[in-house]
């Protein structure tokens, strides 16, 4: 039995970034031997152990066919004559397919290394057809990388890939597992490039069309450092709120990440207009945000809008002073005390409390123009 690691490990440890996690493979063992050795079995597809101590995945060498469409069409063969070779050949790109023995010694059958030099996402085998999440995966990988540029080979293959519908039977949670990671990466907007280039993204995303106008938008919203659910609303910010509804109704987007950019889309319009805004719209504007139960969320929204702006430092532009402001000082109203010192009738009572929060509102940033 000998064991490598494998895939991101070694490819980052090449390019001189940290890493994070270990995945091995094991080549000569079964799964009995695997379990008399210590190691806890958690694989559902495919054989995979827990290392007793580390808690790191160890994969028994495998190979696979592909037998239906969709990247779950696959049946997996697992055995102690499996070599690494061979278990190599079926990985994705050139730079994932290197392993390191005990020893530190590389084995890199399909001369990833020298694409990492060359910074190149290349494919290793006509194996990558097969499954469609293998182009997400690339994307994903370019907006880590932005460095590095697909081979035109390997480009070419993908948009076949499209062109033959795998895209097409990818499942909502895959792909949104994949764009949202893509998000989080430190240049998006590479993501989309590499989408948009081997014809994927009118798949994915065809509410952003080409995808231009939001690629420097999204990759503000890196810069600045952004959350998942403010990136995603700075990613539909421009569209109108059926769109919003529609992509994220397809994807299946988390309640959270919807309900912000359906906000940002609704009201991008009054952020960038809040200079102009009097007291009872800025008032209006927390109310239909439902600013005073989620004042963080209601900012969340203002710095996702933000990033349509190439501005330096979002947090000191005069819109979010103001806004931030006057929601302080609407929030400061105290309705229980109105109502307790309040003579009118219930129903009035929403309306005395409004007309208290408008008037905190003037009294805290005016009619207009800058606080």
């Amino acid at each position: 039995m000998k064991t490598y690691v494998v895939g991101g490990a070694v490819r980052d440890e090449l390019l001189g970034l940290p890493v994070q996690d270990h995945d091995h493979v094991v080549v000569g063992a079964t799964p009995e031997d695997m379990v008399k050795a210590g190691f806890r079995p958690v694989g559902k597809d495919f054989p995979v152990f827990l290392h007793p101590q580390t808690q790191e995945e160890y994969a028994l060498a495998r190979t696979e066919r592909k037998t239906a469409p969709g990247y779950k069409g696959f049946v997996f063969h697992t055995s102690s004559d499996v070599t690494l070779e061979e278990d190599l050949v079926r990985r994705d790109l050139t730079i994932n397919a290197i392993a390191r023995g005990d020893d530190g010694a590389l084995v890199d059958p399909h001369h990833g290394q020298q694409d990492i030099k060359n910074r190149i996402f290349r494919h290793v085998s006509g194996a990558f057809a097969e499954d469609p999440v293998r182009i997400l995966r690339l994307a994903r990988f370019a907006a880590r990388y932005p460095d590095f540029r697909v081979a035109p080979e390997t480009n070419a293959l993908m948009r076949r890939m499209v062109d033959e519908g795998e895209v097409d039977a990818l499942v909502p949670e895959r792909v949104w597992q994949e764009i949202s990671r893509g998000l989080m990466e430190q240049k998006p907007s590479r993501m989309l490039l590499a989408l948009r280039d081997c014809g994927a993204l009118s798949h994915i995303i065809p509410e952003i069309g080409d995808g231009h106008d939001v690629e420097p938008v999204i990759d503000r919203a890196a810069g600045r450092e952004l959350d998942l659910a403010e990136r995603f609303a700075a990613l539909t910010l421009a569209l109108s709120v059926p769109q919003v509804e529609q992509a994220c109704k397809r994807l299946k987007v988390p309640t959270e990440c919807r309900d912000l950019a359906v906000m940002t889309a609704r009201d991008r319009s009054s952020v960038d207009q809040a200079l102009a805004l009097d007291a009872a719209a800025l008032v209006g504007l927390f109310e239909r945000c439902d600013g005073f139960r989620k004042p963080a969320r209601f900012l969340q929204m203002v710095s996702a809008a933000a990033c349509a702006q190439a501005v330096a430092d979002p947090t000191l532009s005069p819109q979010r002073e103001r806004l931030a402001q006057a929601l302080d000082a609407a929030r400061a109203v105290n309705a229980g005390e109105i109502a307790q010192r309040s003579a009118a009738a219930p129903q009035q009572i929403p309306v005395l409390v409004r007309a208290a929060r408008v008037q905190a509102v003037h009294e805290a940033v005016g009619a207009g123009g800058s606080p």
